[in-house]
């Protein structure tokens, strides 16, 4: 399924008149209740929601989302278009549905570009009526251990320098000032792992007129070459809880990174295990 999950306004548009589609607003419900896309569910815990990246934790995500995903309505036979309010304000919560959607094998995902903001600047109708969907059974598909590094996986990116970590977290959190977007010492320890290289979130995206934008894919690879990342480099990326990761995962599979993978535990995870080892300081 890697590439073209990106689906500008118009074409969604045309989508929503063409086949069965289902929308799945990520944002906070008092966003959601102002305005949001005609028939869209709100599900917030795509964004809140955090796992561990145990084989108990990942079962548990599992679970949760197949149920949460089902009451929405999807079933296999709908495409499932998920949005968040633009690509730069809402931590990649819409793309890190979409990697949850590809984490349960679900056959058909698509992320809004540009957001509600971009729906909005192209003058297509919005609504503020409720949402009622007809829930439907969830199509399990197999284990997505192809999107997702568990930990143990985490643990053997770690030791094998063939495979770049890629840290996308905010530059406070790269430098080891903070632990966590939710406050500085909301994580027991601050810092990065261990060989971990850095391209903070927001250079995958580009200002436009109607907002932030991803840059082209010959773009997102000239910035993935300055960390060592060409198409055939083995990648995991990490944040905190897994949603800039889902961000900049996007971009790399639609620039056409071939072996990238979400270490959805992040550094939520990885730094409240004090046995894990961590570099700290300055990283220059």
């Amino acid at each position: 399924m890697p590439g073209h999950a990106l689906i500008s306004p118009s074409d969604l548009s045309e989508l929503m008149r063409a086949e069965p589609v289902v929308l799945i607003d990520t944002r906070d419900p008092a966003q959601f209740d102002e305005g949001h896309i005609a028939g869209a569910v709100n599900l917030r815990e795509v964004f809140t929601f955090l796992s561990t990246a145990s084989s108990g934790g990942l079962a548990g995500l599992r679970e949760t989302f197949a149920q949460a995903f089902g009451a929405a309505g999807l079933s296999g036979g709908e495409t499932a278009v998920v949005y968040e309010q633009s690509m730069e304000s809402g931590f990649g919560q819409s793309c890190r549905g979409y990697v949850l959607l590809r984490y349960l094998g679900y056959p058909k995902i698509k992320v809004l570009h540009g957001g509600f903001a971009a729906w909005r600047a192209a003058g297509l109708p919005i609504t503020a009526d409720a949402t009622a969907p007809k829930p439907k059974q969830f199509p399990m598909g197999q284990d997505g251990l192809s999107v997702l590094a568990d930990i143990d996986a985490m643990k053997a990116a770690v030791a094998d320098p063939k495979i770049v970590k890629l840290d996308v977290r905010d530059v406070d959190e790269w430098i080891g000032e903070s632990s966590s977007p939710y406050g500085k010492d909301f994580c027991p320890r601050k810092g990065r792992l261990p060989g971990a290289v850095w391209i903070e979130w927001y250079r995958m995206m580009k200002p436009t007129p109607t907002g932030q934008m991803f840059k082209s894919p010959d773009e997102i690879l000239a910035e993935c070459a300055t960390v060592g990342i060409r198409k055939d480099t083995p990648v995991v990326i990490y944040c905190f809880k897994g949603a800039r990761a889902s961000n900049t995962f996007l971009a790399l599979e639609e620039a056409g990174v071939k072996d990238v993978r979400i270490y959805f535990g992040s550094w939520n995870e990885w730094s409240r295990d004090p046995a894990l080892p961590i570099e700290t300081g300055r990283p220059y």
